[in-house]
């Protein structure tokens, strides 16, 4: 697509944010569907220098609002007829890019030319109003709860977390902070309802899948011995692979989790097919509890690729 918008051709949802229009679907894709959600429309055409400029920043501040509003573009090259009638209509079409916001089936607002990004959250929180805000709320909310659960106040992580569920007690996001709130307090029961709540198609959301992982991980620690006992039974059978597993799993319980990484690590080196690829496996697990960006994650996928495809 031109314009620097494939947002809308990657999206996989059956009613994207995003999306094209054409003469055809215009009236579905911005006057009905304006009478549930405010629809912007951004009218652009191929050779306009400033659509190309305005046009992505647009659609980041879309999707920024979490579907407190939708994006509907419109290519007047490919749409003569259609940009014809509307200014008919009265909307101001002699110049481009000209941005759109329509309301129960009528323009409400809306402005001509490149403007700068500030303007732009102006423009798409006045025309989405209180359900815009709520959002930027709901958002930041979770940040907080987020940094506070990374500074050991778990307590106070876990009444933001409820407070978010609230307003939106579909949050997965919410949800999956909650639970591992009640991981961290030793609550396993708790933090598995939390997280049979996620809706399912939430259910691959990073933050869900670290809770689901980091759940794992948590019936497991009962079975994971004493650190000492297991470094004995090593020293005694460095080729013991289920002393070296239980290892691992101690170490991690008890937070040394780049230990655990390394002994699960040598299992596979030794042999990666030891009982069914299970240090592999939970690898693998400890990768989607600590999350996709943390340091030792992303070493440890690198370790492991080089032992796999030596």
């Amino acid at each position: 697509m031109e314009n620097g918008q494939d947002a809308a051709t990657t999206s996989t949802a059956d009613d994207p944010l995003i999306k094209d229009a054409d003469a055809q679907s215009f009236a579905a894709d911005v006057l009905e569907a304006s009478m549930t959600v405010p629809v912007i429309v951004d009218f652009w055409a191929p050779w306009c220098g400033p659509c190309k400029t305005l046009g992505p920043a647009l659609e980041a501040q879309v999707e920024k609002a979490g579907g407190a509003v939708r994006l509907v573009k419109v290519n007047i090259d490919e749409n003569q007829m259609l940009a014809q009638q509307l200014s008919q209509a009265g909307l101001p079409l002699q110049s481009i890019p000209a941005v759109f916001a329509f309301k129960d089936g009528q323009p409400v607002d809306g402005f001509v030319g490149a403007v700068p990004e500030s303007q732009i959250k102006e423009f798409i929180t006045r025309v989405a109003g209180a359900e815009a805000t709520g959002q930027a709320e709901i958002d930041d909310a979770l940040t907080a709860a987020s940094e506070a659960f990374g500074k050991g106040d778990v307590a106070a992580a876990a009444q933001v977390y409820a407070t978010v569920l609230q307003e939106d007690a579909t949050n997965a996001k919410a949800l999956a902070g909650l639970a591992q709130c009640y991981l961290k307090s030793g609550d396993t029961e708790r933090a598995e309802q939390a997280l049979d709540l996620v809706p399912p198609d939430a259910a691959n959301d990073p933050d869900v899948t670290a809770a689901r992982a980091a759940l794992k991980l948590a019936g497991q620690k009962a079975e994971s011995g004493e650190v000492a006992a297991l470094r004995a039974k090593l020293g005694a059978n460095p080729k013991d692979h289920q002393a070296r597993f239980d290892l691992a799993n101690a170490l991690n319980a008890e937070g040394d989790r780049e230990s655990a990484m390394a002994e699960l690590l040598e299992i596979v080196r030794m042999d990666r097919n030891w009982n069914d690829d299970a240090a592999r496996k939970q690898l693998v697990t400890f990768f989607e509890a600590w999350g996709a960006t943390d340091e030792l994650t992303v070493s440890g996928r690198q370790q492991l690729s080089a032992i796999l495809f030596a």
